[in-house]
């Protein structure tokens, strides 16, 4: 296994959840600002949906444009190398596929921002707590990609 920012470049992070509208759009950006160049980070889900307005506004906020991006499923990603692929919720976690690179495998089960409210408007707010929540985890998470590889170990308990 390569040293994570070796020779071939920063380390990568692929976020998965189900939709890839919301949460793993927002810790995708918020990886990529937080590392400052040093971890690539991608985003994927198992069922696509499109880019929900709020994801756009909440990165707006912290000065990160998404506008631009579109939601992806994660089959363009199985071919590809990581270091990490964290999975967002329950649902995705069920049917993440292996890696040929055997990244190391984290679960952090973060609540749908979308299913909080019937507006945009209503459910904004679940949006900021889950920006929130994701920022203070990505920060934990770029000091362990900052370790040693030998240190690493799996959060999945029951793999």
């Amino acid at each position: 296994r390569r040293e994570r920012g070796g020779p071939r470049g920063p380390a990568r992070a692929l976020f998965l959840c189900t939709g890839n509208s919301a949460r793993s759009q927002v810790a995708e950006a918020l990886c990529e600002h937080l590392s400052e160049g040093k971890v690539t980070a991608v985003s994927a889900g198992s069922h696509p949906k499109p880019l929900h307005p709020n994801t756009v506004r909440v990165l707006k906020k912290r000065g990160i444009d998404i506008s631009a991006n579109r939601t992806k499923h994660l089959d363009e990603f199985l071919s590809q190398r990581f270091d990490m692929v964290i999975t967002l919720c329950d649902r995705v976690r069920e049917v993440c596929p292996e890696f040929p690179s055997h990244p190391q495998l984290m679960h952090w089960s973060v609540p749908d921002p979308a299913l909080e409210g019937p507006t945009d408007r209503a459910s904004y707010p679940a949006f900021e707590r889950t920006a929130t929540e994701l920022e203070t985890r990505i920060s934990y998470l770029l000091h362990l990609l900052a370790r040693p590889p030998t240190t690493r170990r799996s959060s999945h308990a029951d793999r």
